[in-house]
């Protein structure tokens, strides 16, 4: 069985179609609950063995979630989408509707979404880390399978078409959908060998570490300190930073020397050690510790979505340690940050959040008023329109989120502000004050990308593929019409190389015509073309994405303009 459960501000469903034509008669009137746990569920023919064992765990997992995020309103969502090898419709649906009557015995308001009907939903999910799980888990008495240790030929054959296979279905994505363009430009691919993992391609990798180097530059200049922590830690860790407890079952676990290990998560804990590891005075803040970490969360693979949603990402972690006095300012500087970043991407917020205290915390009254005044504080100082999310802070301190407005009209939430007062406590972080007494220090973590992965799918749909000039993988495409001008056509590109620009040579025996369409389809930012003229001249005729042509440039006036414009990153 495969779930992924959803606490959400709301979730509406309508029953539109029959899917099963011996799917029950149901209401087809939309269906709305509330502050609820949605639990998608997909019933595999694995589970058919043992449904019993099945049962009771999927009754475990929804409970113990349940209580966890503290509420008692269960909406049961049958959902196909999370498994590819389903069980029969009829178990399926029998053994969720007895899920629901033995949640309804046990005091819980239970809300049973129509098997065997095509269905459109609407579901709100809170902002917080248990707001989102995946769980995979069988009845007792799978049989295991057995390993040899020589493959035959036919093994190997089989597995070699079975790693061969491509798998993303084109027919009911947008041409613009960031899977299809990655594929067309050869910049990233996707493999089940390891689901929900990106492999880069040449072009792909440049522009993900162009985006990093920009991120470094941006937090040099801001006095962050770069750190790296690994990837993988000792129970111990996690144990102590509540991870084990409250977000094991979406990580990934393994052994070592007898000693239980777990791929991290989430960069904090490593973090929290680095600040520990030598003694800190009020002097050495407030101190800025940013990570460009490498992260794993299990994920069912029914939910994963290209570079959208993943299993292995890059987090841009930062961790702030700071005094009470220097909260409100440090929240600025982040916000300085955050707007900075994303109009360099041409990108606009569409609404902010505020998020507050929930019912379940940890921490003094006193010092969550003090984390709610100084972010309410800063967002009212410089002008800055937000909603309050009443009660939907994480349980450690109140939140900023940042929600962005792409060019088709999407909202998504990247960069967030967290004031947290779980870990400094936990690993009992100090500093030595001015009078010499030991003080806990205020911790701010933020991102401003959130995951690279996932803000490049964002970034190359906002943009269509069309890449400013400093970020392209590929800035220049040099052509040649035959073979007399190809020598002329390597001076210039060895010109426009040594400046740092990036630059393909096509000096094939193709139509001139072929060679500006692959150009064009390969989202280039200008097209330099070399004939008769421009060899005996010693000029170029450059077109550029609007397909506005210039004949008699300059080349070295050219390559001036195109380092000016990398340098200012522009947006055209």
């Amino acid at each position: 069985m495969k779930i992924l459960t959803i606490h959400a501000d709301f979730i509406e469903f309508k029953a539109k179609k029959k899917a099963l034509k011996q799917a029950e008669d149901v209401d087809t009137d939309k269906k709305r609950a509330e502050e609820c746990l949605v639990v998608f569920t997909a019933v595999e023919k694995r589970d058919e063995a043992n449904l019993d064992s099945t049962k009771e765990k999927y009754m475990h997992e929804i409970k113990s979630i349940a209580q966890q995020v503290n509420t008692k309103n269960i909406v049961l969502y049958p959902y196909a989408h999370l498994s590819s090898k389903l069980s029969n419709p009829k178990i399926a649906e029998d053994l969720m509707k007895q899920a629901e009557l033995e949640l309804k015995e046990q005091n819980y308001e239970v809300l049973r979404a129509p098997f065997g009907w095509y269905k459109s939903f609407d579901v709100a999910c809170k902002g917080h880390p248990l707001s989102e799980l995946s769980r995979e888990f069988t009845g007792e008495g799978e049989g295991q399978e057995s390993e040899t240790t020589e493959l035959s030929d036919k093994e190997i054959k089989n597995l070699l078409s079975q790693i061969s296979k491509s798998r993303l279905d084109t027919s009911k994505l947008k041409d613009n959908d960031h899977r299809i363009l990655g594929k067309n430009l050869d910049l990233w691919s996707f493999n089940e060998v390891a689901s929900g993992m990106v492999f880069w391609h040449h072009k792909g990798l440049l522009i993900k570490n162009l985006l990093i180097d920009y991120w470094r530059e941006v937090h040099n200049k801001n006095g962050y300190l770069e750190i790296s922590t690994p990837q993988i830690m000792d129970k111990k860790l996690w144990l102590l930073s509540g991870h084990w407890n409250k977000y094991k079952e979406n990580m990934f676990i393994t052994d070592y020397e007898k000693r239980h290990f777990a791929v991290k998560p989430m960069n904090c804990p490593g973090g929290m050690l680095v600040y520990k590891a030598n003694p800190k005075s009020y002097k050495d803040l407030p101190l800025r510790m940013g990570e460009l970490g490498i992260v794993h969360r299990q994920e069912l693979s029914g939910v994963l979505a290209g570079l959208f949603r993943v299993i292995q990402f890059t987090q841009d972690d930062a961790h702030i340690f700071c005094t009470e006095d220097q909260v409100e300012d440090e929240v600025s500087k982040i916000i300085d940050i955050v707007i900075e970043m994303f109009k360099t991407f041409s990108l606009e917020f569409d609404h902010i959040e505020l998020s507050t205290r929930p019912e379940k915390r940890i921490g003094e009254d006193r010092i969550w008023d003090l984390a709610e005044n100084a972010l309410a504080n800063v967002l009212k100082k410089r002008n800055i329109e937000y909603k309050v999310n009443e009660g939907d802070g994480a349980f450690y301190g109140p939140k900023i989120d940042f929600h962005l407005k792409d060019s088709l009209s999407r909202s998504w939430q990247c960069s967030t502000i967290q004031l947290d007062m779980a870990l400094p406590e936990r690993f009992d972080l100090e500093y030595i004050d001015k009078d010499g007494s030991a003080k806990r220090p205020i911790m701010l973590h933020r991102v401003v990308y959130g995951a690279i992965e996932r803000f490049i799918g964002i970034m190359f749909e906002h943009l269509n593929g069309k890449l400013p000039l400093w970020i392209s993988p590929v800035q220049v495409k040099v052509l040649t019409i035959n073979d007399s001008h190809i020598p002329f056509a390597k001076e210039i590109a060895k010109d426009m190389e040594k400046v740092g620009l990036r630059i393909e040579l096509d000096d094939r025996t193709e139509s001139m015509g072929k060679k500006v369409r692959e150009a064009q389809l390969g989202k280039v930012n200008y097209i330099v073309t070399i004939g008769d003229k421009e060899l005996e001249n010693k000029t170029l005729a450059v077109r550029n994405r609007a397909g506005e042509t210039k004949f008699k440039v300059n080349p070295k006036e050219f390559i001036k303009e195109l380092v000016e414009e990398v340098e200012k990153k522009e947006v055209k």
